[in-house]
């Protein structure tokens, strides 16, 4: 009996990419696989926009001027989400500085993590860990700094990563379903949120993320008498639409849509509450003259950092913090839009007091 020859295996074709842009996330297999197909991700950014899967880090240059990492300093990147400020910094830090990467986000942190390996990056230069930055005193605690850190940086702003991705539901521009959870795995759904949330508490959520207060109270009564039905991005995006119809411009009903996607997630995550422990504890966290320097792309966000700064300056914690705002420049919001909202604020702890002789 002879042998039958085996069957080759049945050659699949890889399925053909969707027009030049593919509107689905899953599709744009080029851009999630960005070390294949690097001519289409410049491509992607030549027209300005953001490949899917990736992050084009903002006012980059503005954050390596005001925290000038050196050689040797230990810093903390308090949301290390995609890394491109991270590796930057990390390039002033060479040769013998360390980098403390923070990131609460269980999807996206292993593969920055192993991005930034690639570069060559051991654990004696670059150390990561999954925690939210409300953990950064504990953080830099267990790293075994007890001096503190050089450098601390925060960008408060969401990942391109998380907003494509429609699983996240963190944009109105997809349709997925109503998470927006940092991580999945902990806490409430959006959807759930809304599902609980009295229309006065919502109504207030709305107004902190700079609604006005007529327009609040509708989108929380139109929401409320929806409880329990708001499932998807689409369905959230309906309801604020419906609240609004006829009583302000169609544009004005847009930024409505963004504000409350914003405010939703805000208090999914407990956005405010944990930036507040952020800030409370960055004094202690910071070796004197060491520098911090905060990116904010909401006005909730830029006064809490402002106020903490501005009260630092007058008790003596800081011995300098920005007069201004920095933005982005004209030529870098035209080439990556998710800048325009940014603002980049910085302080300098005080240099250790200096002990007067005893001159009794």
């Amino acid at each position: 009996m002879t042998d039958r020859p085996e069957t080759p295996p049945t050659h699949r074709r890889r399925p053909r990419y969707s027009g030049t842009h593919p509107r689905r996330f899953a599709d744009k297999y080029k851009e999630l696989t960005p070390e294949k197909y690097p001519e289409a991700i410049a491509h992607v950014r030549a027209r300005g926009k953001t490949p899917a899967g990736q992050h084009v880090p903002i006012l980059v240059e503005a954050v390596l001027d005001v925290l000038a990492p050196r050689p040797g300093e230990l810093a903390v990147d308090a949301t290390l989400g995609w890394g491109g400020h991270a590796e930057r910094v990390l390039e002033r830090l060479m040769p013998g500085g360390t980098l403390l990467g923070l990131d609460a986000d269980p999807i996206e942190l292993p593969k920055t993590d192993a991005r930034l390996r690639a570069r060559g990056y051991s654990e004696d230069a670059l150390r990561i860990r999954r925690t939210n930055f409300a953990s950064l005193h504990s953080a830099i605690g267990e790293a075994g700094w007890h001096e503190g850190a050089d450098v601390i940086f925060a960008d408060l702003g969401l990942s391109s990563m998380q907003i494509d991705d429609p699983a996240r539901g963190f944009s109105f521009k997809h349709d997925g379903p109503l998470d927006m959870r940092m991580n999945p795995k902990r806490g409430l759904s959006a959807a759930e949120w809304l599902a609980r949330t009295s229309p006065d508490l919502l109504a207030r959520a709305f107004a902190d993320s700079d609604e006005r207060d007529a327009d609040a109270q509708r989108i929380a009564e139109t929401i409320a008498l929806r409880q329990g039905q708001l499932r998807t991005t689409p369905d959230l995006v309906r309801a604020v639409r419906d609240a609004l119809h006829g009583v302000v411009p169609d544009v004005d009903v847009e930024m409505s849509v963004r504000r409350v996607f914003q405010a939703v997630r805000i208090a999914v995550n407990d956005e405010f509450a944990v930036l507040d422990a952020l800030l409370r504890q960055i004094p202690m966290c910071l070796r004197p003259g060491g520098r911090v320097a905060i990116l904010t792309f909401h006005s909730g966000e830029d006064r809490r950092v402002k106020r903490a700064f501005a009260e630092g300056l007058r008790d003596g914690t800081y011995g300098e913090v920005a007069r201004d705002i920095i933005r982005a420049s004209p030529d870098e919001r035209r080439a990556n839009p998710r800048a325009g909202s940014a603002k980049l604020r910085w302080a300098r702890r005080a240099s250790a007091l200096s002990v007067r002789p005893d001159r009794s």
